[in-house]
């Protein structure tokens, strides 16, 4: 099924953007190194997808009922996209690509599901938010914890080292969950894959993707946007997880990138707004906004185009 290949490209391109976010925090503060980040995302992103991923296809299925040529057009249109974003260092929604493109689709055929498309949106605009408050609730109880704990410096270090690790890898599990429907997705609905299938295939690709192209977007959100110390990287890192899999449970594939600068912003609203970098907030908000307008207009090109030689 030559089609698939655009969900593949898509998974990779979610890969270098999105899943690098479960662990940027942890790298950019220098308490885990990119490779180590990187292999233990890949694992934990495909163990997410294979066991928890099958609920997020039904929500995109509903927005529109597609062939595997329309899938295709989808998929390729939402790669692009997210590719560009990808190469100019900024963390996207690949959810926010596909949606764009699926609705163009939808539009064109004259079948949006509006119903779904509110849901989605709704769950968009809550991911950063509810991040944000996530952070600032678990800020306060782990300072606390710690307060009541007093470890020593060196015993401090390595729980912090480990806590990383662990909520890092729940972050790649919860965005194996909740994405692996953006890049297989529309191809499970023409039954061109089962759903265990588009699972294994989505999230091979969007590992690949974390270990070939990642490191450049991880930086901007863990290194550029607010300046994290280990402590709070780990709860960045522990709110963008706990957000992303509480969506993968309602079966709403949010952004992982959405959570985790809504985390980062948290932060920053801890420690205070001047803390903030605003030119880099402004860029990324630039392209949450440009990716949904770009993907459409893609999948419009590309409707077109296969129009033309009556493969839709």
């Amino acid at each position: 099924m030559w089609q698939l290949s655009s969900g593949v490209f898509l998974g990779w391109s979610l890969g270098a953007n999105d899943a690098s976010n479960v662990f940027g925090t942890a790298v950019a503060s220098r308490m885990i190194n990119f490779w180590t980040a990187a292999i233990l995302c890949s694992v934990f992103v495909i163990i997410g997808a294979v066991v928890g991923g099958e609920e997020g296809f039904e929500t995109y299925n509903n927005l529109s009922s597609s062939s595997v040529d329309v899938a295709f057009i989808v998929a390729l249109a939402a790669a692009i996209s997210v590719a560009l974003m990808s190469y100019w260092g900024l963390p996207v929604s690949t959810s926010q690509a596909v949606v764009g493109a699926l609705v163009l689709v939808g539009l064109m055929k004259n079948d949006l599901d509006t119903g779904a498309l509110t849901k989605v949106v709704i769950c968009w605009l809550a991911t950063p938010v509810g991040a944000a408050v996530a952070t600032i609730v678990l800020y306060y109880v782990f300072g606390k914890l710690m307060n009541l704990l007093s470890p020593s410096l060196f015993q401090y270090d390595e729980w912090l080292r480990a806590g990383l690790v662990v909520a890092g890898s729940y972050g790649a599990y919860a965005l194996g969950a909740n994405n692996v429907a953006n890049v297989t997705g529309p191809f499970v609905g023409p039954g061109g894959l089962s759903p265990l299938a588009a699972s294994i295939i989505g999230s091979a690709a969007i590992a690949l993707g974390v270990l070939t192209y990642s490191r450049n977007v991880m930086m901007t959100v863990g290194k550029n946007l607010v300046k994290l110390d280990a402590y709070t990287a780990f709860i960045a890192i522990l709110a963008e997880a706990v957000t992303v899999h509480v969506f993968a449970l309602i079966g709403v594939p949010v952004s992982t990138s959405q959570a985790i600068v809504g985390a980062v912003l948290g932060i920053g609203l801890v420690k205070g707004v001047r803390t903030i970098n605003r030119r880099t907030l402004w860029r990324i908000v630039f392209g949450w906004i440009g990716t949904p307008s770009i993907s459409a207009a893609i999948a419009f090109a590309l409707w077109q185009a296969f129009s033309l030689i009556g493969l839709v």
